[in-house]
């Protein structure tokens, strides 16, 4: 292949694929900012009706790519991943025409959004889990879908016609919330807690690192309860 068909290549390259994904990325920052606002609004109208000062409600912003939301004995983090995703060509979405026929609608943003307990992350006790509960995927024309537990397995599918709006926007972060709160703290098995070392015990008043973490999404079929 001689050199100037390979620069023309490049170029089309260039000016297509990697400005399609700056011009992705860019639009994501201005979706999270939205999300950011959202959220806030949504602690605020629950802040005004729950009158118990126990309960926590409110956020910690950390920075552009990044929100706390603490919310009674939950955190969640909702994170702008800051690179452009192609959807795999094995994902079904690929049979959707809107996708078939045209590919550049393949390239996503993706916001993250994972639970921990708010006691983890107020006494750092940095060995504790948190689960990832959801994933919003968005393309250029703001057409998404979300993967994760609960409702967000099948409550935002509709990448051929859905579009990402207020709205949406208010639905995610609401069964984000209920998502969350739906899910217990079990207690550990109690062959995890029989053995502790000398250090362990002297430290239990300060700082024990006993891992915690909630089960999610493996409710038994009698526990089941729809959220949303």
């Amino acid at each position: 292949m001689a050199i100037h068909e390979n620069r023309k290549i490049l170029f089309e390259l260039l000016t297509q694929k990697a400005a399609l994904k700056q011009d992705i990325a860019a639009d994501g920052l201005a979706l999270f900012k939205e999300f950011k606002s959202i959220i806030s609004e949504e602690i605020d109208s629950l802040a005004k009706k729950v009158k118990d000062p126990r309960i926590r409600l409110y956020t910690e912003v950390k920075g552009d790519f990044e929100i706390y939301v603490y919310i009674g004995s939950d955190v969640l983090v909702f994170h702008l991943h800051n690179n452009v995703f192609y959807l795999p060509e094995t994902d079904g979405f690929w049979n959707v025409p809107y996708l078939k026929n045209d590919p550049s609608k393949g390239y996503f943003n993706s916001i993250y959004v994972y639970n921990f307990l708010a006691e983890s992350m107020i006494q750092n006790r940095v060995e504790d889990l948190g689960y990832l509960i959801a994933r919003i995927c968005t393309n250029q024309d703001r057409h998404f879908f979300t993967e994760g537990k609960g409702a967000f397995q099948f409550q935002f599918r509709d990448l051929q016609t859905a579009t990402l709006k207020k709205k949406e926007i208010q639905l995610i972060v609401q069964t984000a919330f209920a998502q969350a709160i739906d899910f217990d703290l079990l207690i550990p098995p109690f062959e995890m807690m029989e053995e502790l070392m000398v250090g362990q015990i002297l430290q239990i008043s300060e700082d024990l690192q006993l891992k915690t973490g909630k089960r999610l999404g493996f409710k038994r079929k009698e526990e089941e309860d729809e959220i949303f």
